[in-house]
């Protein structure tokens, strides 16, 4: 094998015909494609959004936006970066929307709690409730830091493919990551023992 093959093994894509695919109209390519790839766009969507209770209905706008704009990528060796846009972008518009119905709501009177047992000790409420904290920091992170955030550390991204698709330096998103991390412990601390090889 020579050095150009090895060049164009290395540089494939098994991604870019499915996509191609997909742009002929093909629903099965279309639906594997999303069997793939849903777990990062969701964590895209929650990046923006911070708020998982709301984060699969704007998923699925963005799924349908994908589908119907698909022909629109001519070069369909960038559709991860497109993808992430059209799903960032859907994410950015359910938050403004959200931002308005809040602004136009009357606030509640009063709060509704749900009766909680503190007396049960057990390891896997103790680790259900430190999820559910570390879970809430996450949300409360600015999103210019959450987005990358969640791409690296709940999506497993490397630095390349996170600074690709919010087309930014390496530099930038390592920064931002760091800011995340140190945002993290500061709000974690005394609450949740966390790995720094982790975060």
């Amino acid at each position: 094998m020579d050095e150009m093959t090895v060049a164009l093994t290395d540089d494939f894509d098994p991604e870019v015909p499915v996509f191609e695919a997909i742009q002929t109209g093909d629903r099965y390519a279309f639906d594997e494609f999303v069997r793939r790839q849903h777990r990062w766009v969701h964590g895209v969507v929650y990046g923006v959004l911070g708020d998982p209770d709301r984060c699969e209905d704007v998923v699925q706008q963005a799924w349908l936006g994908i589908w119907s704009q698909a022909k629109k990528l001519r070069d369909t060796r960038r559709w991860r970066s497109w993808v992430y846009r059209l799903a960032r972008n859907a994410a950015i518009d359910a938050g403004r929307d959200i931002t308005r119905r809040r602004k136009r709501s009357e606030p509640m009177p009063f709060e509704v709690t749900q009766p909680h047992d503190r007396a049960v000790g057990s390891t896997g409420v103790i680790r259900d409730e430190q999820h559910q904290q570390v879970m809430a920091a996450i949300q409360a992170l600015p999103a210019l830091y959450r987005e990358p955030f969640v791409l690296r550390h709940m999506n497993g991204w490397s630095y390349r493919e996170i600074a690709d698709a919010m087309a930014m330096p390496v530099d930038s998103i390592e920064t931002r990551l760091v800011r995340a991390r140190r945002l993290l412990r500061e709000s974690l601390k005394d609450k949740v023992r966390l790995r720094h090889d982790r975060l």
